[in-house]
């Protein structure tokens, strides 16, 4: 009781020093919590919509995909006969059964030709209203469909792109364009998270969608009174043989849900991850702060064990003290965590992607696992200042406080660091020396570890020689004041490397992705500028968006073209001449003209050549690994057609970026095996301008899909600006969530800096004794926080660089050759790291400029 009682006095006594940890914990507690609140509240949605939405029992036509989304290259959904319809109504157990149709592969627009998709991400679908929406959503405004003039839209659309009745509608599908106006609004009985619905008549969804009446895509199937959705689907399944897909509510909830999951799944990882970087950030705070204390209180504890404390009773008093800041943080963690769940869901709504507070999911497991996390991280920081305070001897109490340094442990440290710095170097030399991606990934990550945990054991070392370079650099300049701040920074080196190595591992992150990201756009810019001999590329926004017919013949008619080259994807089984059998391969098919408008490296043959008549060609690694040589025979069975046998023309280089690993044929060639209507639409159409003409033909291109706006026309500028925001998208956000990871960071510096200014009080107010002036004592802290942080900036962004140059040694064996630093976010991060330490030593300078000095001169 009485080392709870010691330990409860220390707690309250240092509350305002233990603060800072306290939100450090917090912070990230919360990340790890709101994380995952915010996805089982998104997975509480998507289950509800696709619990709701579900017929008890669902045939799909056979190739249909399993989340029931539009997969097929054709552009037309796959479909059944109505017959269907009333063979499964005569089935025994069925009370009702309705044909339905849709599409995903549909693009809507207004009567202002703007896109009405979402910018989510989520499907635009296209389909019949019948029983099972009724069930499921509620007509609020109009009525349903009923004619080929009238349109259902759901009230989430209607509402963002301001959709009333009697607005013009146009459906661009692979069939033509056709016009309806709005006759109704109906909303989700539950949370729609996005999805943009548009509702037609059965009649007008079959010619809109198909070209033709008398098919269907599903049939909702409701079961009678006692019957199983199990037993249904065995009933229907006898009653039709196994042409089609059948399945229950449960499977084909679960099926899209397992869908979303895997979404779901990638961002809870990614952003745990991120977590994790600021729970160890963390870690560091927390062990200089305890490591500070104890140190503050040596003397104290050395009175404690002289009047009859044990080792273990003053360790236990320093882990207590940590249980209590843990357990704290911790329970103010969970509770913010919840507001961070329900700002990101905001931030969602704000994007697109609709989601209810009313689904918002706390599972009992989140907030157990928050106080686990919190509680186990802090005591865990604690637990070498603890060790380090029960070692304190009763003798201390004559000496003046501060615990001598251990100068057989900071050799040992020392040591060990060298041995992890060189032994992760190595590593990451022979990653950047691997012959393979695999192989040299492994050593890539055990180099990143190795390195990371060398700095951080180094760390003492490194600020010795580091913080008198830039105290020489930087700090001489300020004169005395500048001497002082760069003996303080080296008064205790453990500190001051640890405050260093927390700001080191965000900064070396980012350094590491800058450089990858940035050699990534480069290397693919240089791509371009070699292999892309096109003028224009036209192509859809989205997956499974295609360059429908019509469109086609619209931009071969454009004015100002040379030569327009049509590509399309197809899916097929490839017999190779070692008797193996390749399934699930692509032949990327496209006119002759393709072989100008991508200049691909050859390793034997012409790429011309494969788009003569029956010919082919295959790539590097699959030519080696099947044994294929120019003119062999490859048999290949299109998945839409028959089985041609190919002569290889042509053998493409492995080393390169654009179209890597494609196999080639003309359209011409799959035509002969391939029934039109099976074909599929392009999926990329190129264009090339007559000389002279091309600004031109940009602009006559621009009016021409102006009739499609899912589809866009870009130059080789547009292409390269479009590939580097999507990687500086992707840059910004990991940047983002690793700003947590720096945010505690900068409270490391502003705890150390504050609780540094406890423990010279004494020696603050004798400087101001002698004639130090407040202003220069709030530049002396100002200048030590600033070279503490340049020193933890100077350790991340090298280690940062050397990561980023050697990955981009491993994509190099994926054909992204050019390593591209980019020197102004370096500089712009160091340049900012000064800022971070002067900003985090406001509030320690403030106060140290306002003791008394007296009082200063007096404490004890």
């Amino acid at each position: 009781m009485t080392v709870l009682r010691t330990s409860l006095r220390n707690f309250f006594a240092h509350k305002g020093r233990m603060a800072l940890s306290a939100v450090a914990v917090l912070l990230s507690v919360a990340f790890v919590c709101g994380t995952l609140v915010f996805t089982d509240t998104m997975n509480t949605t998507f289950d509800k919509l696709f619990q709701a939405t579900a017929s008890d029992v669902t045939v799909s036509a056979q190739g249909s995909s399993d989340t029931g989304q539009t997969t097929s290259r054709t552009g037309k959904p796959p479909v059944m006969p109505a017959s269907v319809v009333s063979t499964v109504r005569g089935t025994q157990g069925v009370r009702s059964a309705e044909g339905t149709v849709f599409s995903t592969s549909v693009t809507v627009i207004d009567a202002k030709k703007d896109k009405l998709s979402p910018t989510s991400g989520a499907p635009t679908i296209v389909g019949s209203w019948n029983g099972n929406d009724a069930r499921t959503m509620e007509i609020t405004t109009g009525t349903a469909p009923k004619g080929p003039d009238q349109v259902m839209v759901d009230k989430d659309t209607a509402a963002k792109h301001h959709l009333k009745l009697g607005d013009d509608i146009g459906m661009i599908s692979v069939v033509g364009t056709h016009h309806a106006r709005v006759s109704g609004i109906a909303a989700f009985k539950v949370t729609n998270p996005g999805a943009a619905i548009f509702y037609l008549d059965t009649r007008t969804a079959q010619q809109t969608l198909i070209g033709r009446t008398g098919v269907f895509t599903d049939v909702d199937v409701t079961a009678a009174k006692g019957v199983t959705d199990d037993q249904l689907k065995k009933n229907v399944t006898a009653a039709l043989g196994h042409g089609y897909k059948v399945r229950t509510a449960k499977e084909v909830a679960d099926a899209n849900q397992k869908s979303v999951e895997s979404f779901l799944n990638v961002m809870k990882y990614a952003m745990l991850g991120f977590a994790g970087i600021a729970f160890l950030v963390g870690i560091f705070l927390i062990i200089n702060t305890f490591s500070m204390l104890v140190a503050q209180r040596t003397r104290e504890i050395g009175l404690m064990r002289a009047i009859g404390s044990s080792r273990r009773q003053v360790n236990r008093s320093v882990l207590i003290e940590a249980l209590l800041l843990g357990v704290l943080g911790s329970v103010l963690g969970v509770g913010a965590g919840v507001g961070i769940a329900v700002g990101l869901m905001k931030l969602m709504s704000g994007m697109g992607m609709e989601l209810s507070t009313d689904d918002l999911t706390i599972a009992w497991t989140t907030p157990a696992l928050g106080l686990l996390l919190g509680v186990v991280v802090t005591v865990l920081a604690a637990y070498l200042p603890a060790r380090r305070a029960g070692k304190v001897s009763p003798m201390a109490a004559l000496r003046d406080a501060g615990a001598p340094s251990d100068a057989r442990a900071g050799a040992v440290r020392a040591v060990l660091g060298l041995v992890l710095t060189g032994a992760g170097g190595w590593s990451l030399y022979a990653a950047a020396t691997a012959d393979k991606a695999t192989s040299g990934s492994s050593l890539l990550g055990i180099g990143v570890l190795l390195t990371l945990v060398g700095f951080v054991v180094i760390g003492p070392l490194l600020a010795g020689g580091v913080v008198r370079v830039l105290g020489a650099i930087i700090l001489r300049v300020f004169g005395p004041v500048g001497r002082m701040a760069e003996r303080n920074a080296l008064c205790n080196p453990r500190r001051t490397g640890a405050t260093g190595a927390a700001l080191m591992i965000g900064l070396a992150l980012v350094a590491c992705l800058s450089v990858v990201g940035s050699s990534m756009v480069a290397s693919a810019t240089d791509q371009l500028d070699k292999t892309v001999g096109a003028d224009f590329i036209i192509q859809g926004d989205q997956e499974f968006t295609f360059v429908k017919p019509q469109m086609v013949q619209q931009i071969k008619a454009t004015p100002g073209l040379e030569r327009v080259t049509e590509y399309k994807l197809l899916d097929a089984t490839l017999s190779t001449p070692d008797g193996k059998v390749s399934k699930n391969e692509t032949i990327n098919a496209a006119d002759a003209t393709y072989a100008k408008d991508l200049r691909t490296k050859t390793v034997a043959g012409d790429l011309a050549d494969a788009y003569r008549p029956d010919s082919m060609s295959v790539f590097e690694g699959f030519a080696k690994e099947h044994g294929i040589r120019l003119g062999s025979t490859v048999t290949v069975g299109f998945k839409d057609g028959r089985a041609a046998k190919l002569t290889v023309r042509a053998i493409t280089s492995d080393d390169v970026v654009i179209d890597k690993g494609a196999m080639y044929a003309s359209i011409a060639t799959a035509a002969k095996y391939v029934p039109a209507s099976r074909m599929p639409l392009d999926q990329l159409v190129f264009a090339t301008a007559k000389d002279g003409r091309q600004a031109a033909a940009y602009a006559s291109l621009k009016r021409t899909l102006h009739a499609d706006p899912a589809l866009t026309v870009r130059d080789q500028t547009d292409y390269k600006k479009v590939l580097k925001d999507q990687i500086g998208q992707l840059l910004n956000m990991i940047y983002g969530l690793l700003a947590l990871a720096i945010i505690v960071a900068v409270l490391g510096v502003v705890n150390t800096l504050a609780l540094s200014v406890v423990e010279r009080t004494r020696e603050i107010g004798l400087m101001r004794a002698i004639g130090l002036s407040r202003r220069q004592l709030r530049r002396m802290i100002r200048l030590e926080s600033v070279v503490i942080a340049v020193f933890g900036a100077l350790l991340g962004l090298g280690l940062g660089m050397g990561w980023g140059a050697t990955a981009q040694r491993l994509l190099a064996l994926q054909g992204l050759n050019v390593l591209d630093i980019p020197w102004p976010t370096i500089i712009g991060v160091f340049i900012g790291s000064a800022f971070v330490g002067l900003f985090a030593a406001l509030v320690p300078a403030f106060r140290a400029g306002r003791m008394n000095i007296l009082n200063a001169i007096a404490t004890d």
